[in-house]
């Protein structure tokens, strides 16, 4: 993977950053549609900051909603299950 500094697994769906597992983008998306989910991510990420910091469980709830909707449209494949 051209550009990345972390190692990535071997089906290519995570990227490693200190122990700590992060889904890789849907390679099939165009660099301008990926740059604006990646901003709604990014902005969903916040909102739950800000909803932690206010100590709204209403607001968090919403606000982690959001984050699952946004993370949804621009990652790559099927999810980790723990189990």
């Amino acid at each position: 993977m051209a550009g990345l500094k972390h190692p990535v697994t071997p089906d290519g769906r995570y990227f490693v950053v200190r122990g700590k597992l992060w889904r890789m983008s849907n390679p099939c998306l165009a660099p301008d549609e990926k740059s604006r989910l990646v901003k709604q991510l990014m902005n969903a990420r916040r909102a739950v900051k800000a909803a932690k910091a206010a100590r709204s469980l209403e607001a968090e709830t919403a606000a982690i909603a959001l984050w699952t909707k946004r993370s949804a449209g621009w990652e790559r494949g099927d999810r980790l299950v723990a189990g």
